[in-house]
């Protein structure tokens, strides 16, 4: 209850011209807040899950870094200042945001009776899903945005290998990502951006 009331008084803040600014502010905390609960109602902390934890964090922000530094992996894009502090013009937050993505996906997927490799699948395509609507909202909220405009092609090819990359590493490692705040957090995320593509989209 406790995130679907902060994500409903997120979305309301986002769409008051009077506290637009403010509440873009908080996108960093609200990642990080989504995070740390995650992180408390996680069932088992093993030496692999920070093995796991740690390394999508760095390859995620490594991937960004090359990324919006030379436009091969995702294409041109530059990031806003709702992310916070960057690193080699990389918010240091974006790792946080592949680590918060790929547990809640994974732990979505993995409710599913079905085998690994179809568990690894359905949750790199929650995460393509994901993607194809922030990416319409991302520019409202400063978070980064297109130097062509347009969202290219290969920025979601790059987006579901990169979750099929991150998925394989939990499932390789055997982290139990079984969380029952995990679906809350993708379900209120979802909402947000939705709602607020609505709004400025339509």
């Amino acid at each position: 209850m406790f995130f679907i009331v902060f994500y409903t008084v997120g979305i309301a803040g986002m769409l008051l011209p009077e506290t637009f600014f403010i509440f873009k502010k908080l996108i960093p905390f609200a990642i990080l807040l989504s995070v740390l609960a995650l992180f408390f109602f996680h069932s088992h902390f093993q030496k692999n899950d920070l093995i796991a934890f740690v390394s999508i964090y760095i390859l995620g922000f490594a991937a960004e870094v090359i990324g919006v530094n030379t436009g091969i992996i995702f294409g041109n894009y530059n990031y806003g200042e709702s992310l916070g502090i960057e690193l080699f013009n990389t918010p240091l937050m974006i790792g946080i945001n592949w680590l918060l993505l790929i547990y809640i996906s994974s732990s979505v997927a993995r409710k599913l009776k079905i085998n690994a490799t179809l568990q690894i699948l359905v949750a790199s395509l929650i995460m393509l899903g994901y993607d194809l609507i922030i990416e319409q909202v991302s520019p409202v909220l400063d978070m980064w945005s297109w130097l062509e405009g347009n969202v290219p092609v290969k920025n979601y090819i790059a987006w579901f290998l990169l979750a099929l990359l991150f998925h394989s590493i939990l499932k390789i490692l055997n982290v139990e990502t079984k969380n029952k705040l995990a679906p809350v957090i993708l379900f209120c995320q979802l909402s947000f951006f939705i709602v607020l593509l609505l709004f400025f989209k339509l």
